[in-house]
């Protein structure tokens, strides 16, 4: 039953990650990252489909075994995370929001950009 629900918590990572290539704001990544431990433990098929997919493998190898991430993995971020508070400032949105904006991005930049090259 683990399995089941092991395998079940996989495929919505999977989806998650699959909506954050088309919404700046939600990671991709770090969803297949989660979809990969949960195949890990519920479906080798499904763990072996995801690790050598040709877009998303790599960079959860990379991950994997080295806790680092491809260089234009980091310049895709950052422009996302730029895109995403210039269109906030230009929908006005309130300051207190563009302030939690800049201390939470300016969070996941730096830990994007201090972890080593894939």
């Amino acid at each position: 039953m683990k399995r089941y629900f092991f395998a079940l918590f996989g495929l919505i990572c999977v989806v998650f990650g699959l909506v954050g290539v088309a919404l700046p704001l939600v990671p991709t990544v770090p969803f297949m990252l989660l979809a990969a431990f949960f195949f890990a433990r519920s479906s080798s098929r499904l763990h072996h489909w995801l690790i050598t997919h040709r877009t998303f493998g790599p960079m959860i190898e990379d991950w994997h075994h080295h806790r680092a991430i491809r260089p234009s993995a980091k310049r895709a971020a950052t422009i996302s995370i730029i895109v995403v508070f210039a269109i906030s400032v230009v929908l006005s949105v309130p300051q207190h929001v563009l302030i939690i904006q800049v201390v939470t991005l300016g969070g996941v930049l730096i830990f994007i950009w201090t972890r080593p090259n894939g």
